[in-house]
């Protein structure tokens, strides 16, 4: 049997992605001329912030960049001004950081050491995205509460309920406990949507998709601080008189073993925590991006037909890796809302006594 999809069937739309696929590197080909493909750098530039967002062929997006200098103040202008390594008001885009140069090119670092950049970059973007579109889908979900209260979900609420039901039932309170968690809920769900909407955003390679935001370590550093502040911030007595001065042991082995190691576990755990996303998203876009490259550069050593001939494959493993990227995305967000979670029920466990 054969399954409708609005007057389409299933291998009619299969048909036509396949087509897309075999064109793909004909207009690739094309957009890129007779110019000399570097994978290695085309790969560094997908995965690193920009302040430009490129279409395609010589389509881009400028972003504006904002600059803060202590002695000249604010600065705003498109970062179309930096184009060909043009210096504007003084300043130049070296790679993807902004610095001061002096009238003959030369760095100006004293200046440099000034500049406060707050420019809206391409993971800016994605991250101001991914907040809109959290706010419009919860918007868009509470209405359906209000106005059909004690109902069964519909629309938007299908989607939404079952995945808040399984952060309540199945991360907050096994790891936090039913006394406690309720207080933790809207981080721990902020957390997971965000987290899930960034990496989702980034696996779509058309604007406004593709930033590599969760593998950037900046992103994961700044999201294990909130879990790591939050965590201390939390913590009660009986989990400090536990961690520096475990009761029943010898004050030497605690001192000198113990103590340390508890002191070192703690400043860890947010670093296992930026390290394990940001390490596995990268990793995800560079394997997927590898795998695409196999056609220019197949076809930059020899010819183009033979980069036709290796697009069938190259397409077949990217867009797998894109499939498994998906996955490793959902579990990403799973684990790093799960551990947080934990560390909370850690801090916030009270002393049993018998």
């Amino acid at each position: 049997m054969t399954y409708k999809i609005r007057g389409l069937s299933i291998y009619s739309l299969a048909k036509t992605f396949l087509l897309l696929f075999a064109l793909f590197p004909i207009i690739a080909f094309a957009e890129g001329g007779e110019k000399k493909f570097d994978a290695g750098k085309m790969i560094v530039e997908h995965v690193s912030d920009a302040h430009s967002w490129h279409i395609a062929g010589n389509y881009t997006i400028h972003l504006p960049v904002i600059i803060y200098s202590t002695d000249k103040g604010f600065f705003l202008f498109s970062s179309a001004r930096f184009e060909d390594g043009v210096i504007y008001n003084g300043f130049k885009l070296n790679g993807q950081k902004i610095i001061a140069v002096h009238p003959d090119g030369s760095v100006n670092n004293e200046e440099t050491a000034k500049i406060w950049d707050i420019s809206l970059t391409k993971n800016a973007i994605s991250i101001l995205l991914a907040g809109i579109l959290m706010a419009l889908v919860f918007t868009a979900a509470a209405k359906g509460y209000a106005k059909r209260p004690n109902q069964a979900p519909k629309g938007i609420q299908s989607a939404i309920e079952p995945v808040i039901l399984f952060i309540r039932d199945d991360v907050a309170i096994p790891s936090i406990g039913k006394k406690k968690y309720e207080k933790y809920m809207p981080y721990l769900l902020t957390l997971f949507f965000f987290i899930i909407f960034l990496n989702l955003l980034g696996l779509i390679p058309i604007f406004p998709g593709g930033a590599n935001v969760t593998g950037n370590i900046g992103v994961t550093t700044t999201l294990a601080c909130f879990t790591f502040i939050i965590t201390m911030f939390s913590s009660n007595k009986s989990y400090w008189a536990h961690t520096l001065w475990m009761p029943g042991i010898h004050p030497v082995i605690k001192l000198l073993i113990l103590t340390p190691i508890e002191i070192l576990g703690i400043i860890l755990k947010p670093f296992t925590l930026l390290i394990r996303i940001f390490a596995n998203i990268l990793a995800g876009h560079i394997v997927a991006l590898s795998f695409f490259s196999l056609i220019f550069i197949f076809g930059t050593l020899w010819g183009k037909a033979v980069g036709y001939s290796v697009s069938v494959f190259s397409v077949a493993f990217a867009g797998g890796m894109l499939l498994l990227d998906i996955l490793v995305a959902l579990i990403q967000a799973y684990v790093f809302t799960l551990l947080s979670a934990l560390y909370f029920g850690t801090v916030t466990a009270e002393e049993e006594h018998h």
